[in-house]
């Protein structure tokens, strides 16, 4: 079985066991929702994004995060708990522009809906060697930094929808996942990374930017 496989099984097996869990507003000190560095798609692949998320709204009910254009994004490295006031920003943007330097663009293929216990994602495959070099490079530019590194990431994705209330129709989710199990939304060349903070707005998050790098020279 695939990488994407395996998680899409034990993500399906969650929800129909009800065992789903579900985001809360993030307050000082909390482990999810900190600052982080992202890379976000653009173009026809965050159209397309965006109309899958639009899509899931109403198979998951009211009270859940529905991510718009401005939230969606893949994960390079979360970097620290939540706090209002993100004071190595500065060294994380100096790490980031330091990790971006002379690389491609990052390239990922993202294919395949999936339901897990938090929420529902597209799997991101690396289509080229950048994501995993821009990875290392840029734990590397953290530890000679002294900032705060978290563990490394091993799978990519970008979520749709974070759960952030109790799941009412696992069913249907899990469902409309299988039916898009294969989907081929395109592949995200993605030139730009950002050092982001999450922000609770009614009903979801927005992510505002802190700092940013580009690949090249």
């Amino acid at each position: 079985m695939s990488r994407f496989g395996e998680f899409f099984a034990r993500g399906r097996s969650a929800l129909l066991d009800g065992r789903a869990t579900y985001d809360r507003p993030p307050v000082e000190g909390a482990g999810r929702w900190g600052a982080a560095a992202v890379l976000r798609p653009s173009g026809p692949v965050l159209d397309r994004l965006v109309e899958l998320a639009g899509e899931l709204r109403p198979v998951v009910g009211p009270g859940h995060w529905v991510h718009g254009a401005d939230v969606l994004h893949v994960t390079l490295r979360s970097l620290e708990p939540y706090r209002e006031d993100v004071t190595d920003r500065r060294v994380y943007g100096a790490a980031l522009e330091e990790a971006m330097r002379g690389l491609p663009p990052v390239r990922v293929e993202l294919r395949g809906v999936a339901g897990h216990h938090g929420g529902v994602l597209v799997w991101a495959t690396p289509a080229n060697e950048t994501l995993a070099t821009l990875q290392k490079r840029f734990a590397h530019a953290l530890g000679e930094k002294g900032a705060f590194e978290s563990w490394t990431r091993d799978i990519w994705y970008v979520s749709l929808v974070h759960f952030a209330a109790p799941v009412e129709r696992p069913e249907a989710i899990v469902g409309w996942c299988e039916e898009r199990a294969d989907l081929t939304v395109g592949i995200a060349e993605l030139p730009r990374a950002e050092i982001v903070r999450a922000v609770h707005a009614g009903g979801g998050v927005r992510l505002v930017t802190l700092e940013r790098a580009e690949c090249g020279p």
